[in-house]
């Protein structure tokens, strides 16, 4: 009778509250590697108790996450824009080289890093002029510098790890309290977010990933926009290199490496950022690192061996692509 009359019966209103909040949750670009993220932390903690409820499995679990997501930070808005930065790893272990011997000349240890920072920052401008002017491909330009930078810094430093400097404000700062990174995670995580969404130089970031001819067309500078990012990845990777050096309270001239470089990228790319450019998230960028974390400290406390999390991080990458150029196609289709 009611419907007759033009009004619909309450029962129908749940039923287009779910379906609303299952399309909200469709249109969540990380909702399904959030989701991913919820079931691993579930299952860890089933199978060992500890997993969380541990402050020191809590904080192991941080410190491997924070390194690779503020790495990934960098790469993502490199990789939005259609490129890709392999020196990372070793911008990890020169920048805080050149804190050392910016101490070891009498600096205080404050401008040592801020000079280990600007260290960085030239490496990213190198990166980005052999991209941008010289037009070197950012694959092979950044393998060159990575190189470059592995054997200056085994040079500089003879091979031999040294003390961070002596300042229990600045270590208490920058990493040596147990959650300090993943606090600086979170801090710089916000600010590239409101970078990437909120202002112009993230739209033509987006811009000149997703079509270089088309954003230059309609005047944006593409050149200084890229040579930017590689700045701004540079630098995050040499401060996520100080900020490991003071949690260990040592500079060890081999860390860092492609290691932690691939691990951030990965990151990018589980957490929905295209390596052909155009799209992806900072948001999901910390969630496919916590997914890699939770991954890595899960398998250590459950007892499987690294070579797994080799398997899985492979397979996880493969499928996030798959996943992404699927959803993507399906968007551009109208389908969701």
């Amino acid at each position: 009778m009611s419907a007759e009359n033009g009004i619909k019966p309450a029962s129908a209103r749940p039923v287009r509250s779910r379906a609303s909040v299952l399309d909200a949750i469709l249109r969540w670009r990380e909702a399904s590697i959030f989701i991913v993220a919820i079931l691993l932390i579930a299952y860890f903690e089933t199978a060992n108790r500890d997993f969380l409820l541990s402050q020191a499995s809590l904080q192991n679990l941080t410190q491997f996450i924070a390194p690779a997501a503020i790495i990934s930070l960098g790469e993502i808005m490199l990789m939005i824009g259609g490129e890709i930065d392999l020196s990372a790893g070793m911008i990890f272990a020169f920048a805080p080289f050149i804190m050392h011997f910016a101490v070891v000349a009498g600096l205080p240890p404050f401008i040592g890093i801020l000079l280990g920072l600007s260290a960085s920052a030239v490496v990213g401008m190198v990166n980005g002029a052999l991209t941008l002017l010289l037009r070197v491909p950012s694959f092979v330009a950044t393998l060159g510098t990575m190189f470059l930078l592995n054997g200056l810094t085994l040079t500089l430093s003879a091979g031999t790890p040294v003390d961070t400097p002596n300042s229990p404000t600045l270590a208490a700062i920058f990493g040596h309290w147990g959650y300090s990174e993943i606090l600086w995670a979170l801090l710089i995580g916000a600010i590239m977010h409101l970078l990437l969404r909120n202002t112009r130089w993230g739209l033509h970031t987006v811009a000149s990933g997703g079509n270089p001819v088309g954003a230059s067309e309609a005047g944006i500078n593409v050149t200084r926009l890229k040579i930017g990012n590689f700045i701004i990845s540079a630098v995050l990777s040499g401060f996520v290199g100080i900020l490991e050096d003071f949690r260990i309270s040592s500079i060890d001239p081999q860390a860092g490496g492609s290691g932690i470089m691939f691990l951030a990228v990965a990151a990018g790319v589980i957490g929905g950022t295209s390596l052909a450019g155009g799209s992806g998230t900072i948001i999901g960028g910390l969630i496919g690192a916590t997914v890699l974390g939770v991954l890595n400290d899960g398998f250590t406390l459950i007892g499987i061996n690294a070579f797994t999390f080799n398997i899985i991080l492979g397979a996880a990458i493969l499928l996030a692509m798959v996943f992404n150029i699927q959803v993507a196609r399906l968007r551009r289709s109208g389908a969701v």
